[in-house]
């Protein structure tokens, strides 16, 4: 997506050989035209898929999965990393381990939101080792239900998150898929 492809090259900023700062329109500002032009891209590409419902993991897949799910008409859920003081116990759970923030998390699903017959897209704005999409597909399957596909928005594609995700069957989709950064550049595939 040639948008996106621009924006991360004239606003990102390239910490070092493996991470990216795109906080200035995607993980802490957002940018709303920005988002809308990518859920329809995600709308786009999924457009032959029967899709029900639209998961991703708080907080940065939020915006662009609204979108998605605005376009689409189709319920969007986000998988909480905290359990909170109101959740009950009927819940999907699994842990995922984050590659920017060094850390695991349990994510929760409340089980009322995901049936066996939904065909869930899964949406998230980074792919790295594959560690939260995978974990969100973990969740897809304890319900019985169909992951019809993964959207991501950004791809470092030097890293074996996409590999993963495919070798294991799913089709995946991501709107900016990098090579690798070099001298403060972004080099996309």
């Amino acid at each position: 997506m040639d948008l996106l492809k621009k924006r991360i090259q004239s606003d990102g900023q390239v910490l070092n050989d493996s991470l990216l700062k795109v906080d200035s329109f995607l993980n802490q500002q957002i940018d709303p035209q920005l988002m809308l032009k990518m859920g329809e891209e995600f709308a786009k590409r999924f457009s032959g898929e029967s899709i029900t419902k639209i998961l991703t993991i708080e907080s940065s897949g939020i915006a662009v999965s609204v979108m998605a799910g605005l376009i689409l008409n189709v319920p969007v859920i986000f998988a909480r990393k905290k359990k909170s003081v109101i959740s009950n116990d009927a819940l999907y759970c699994t842990t995922v381990y984050s590659f920017t923030k060094r850390e695991s998390n349990n994510i929760i699903v409340s089980k009322k939101f995901l049936q066996e017959d939904d065909h869930v897209l899964i949406l998230d704005d980074f792919l790295a080792n594959g560690e939260a999409a995978t974990g969100l597909a973990s969740i897809v399957e304890q319900a019985n239900a169909k992951v019809t596909g993964i959207g991501i928005v950004i791809e470092k594609s030097f890293q074996p998150g996409a590999q993963k995700l495919l070798q294991a069957g799913y089709r995946v989709e991501s709107l900016a898929r990098i090579a690798s950064f070099s001298n403060g550049q972004v080099n996309f595939l």
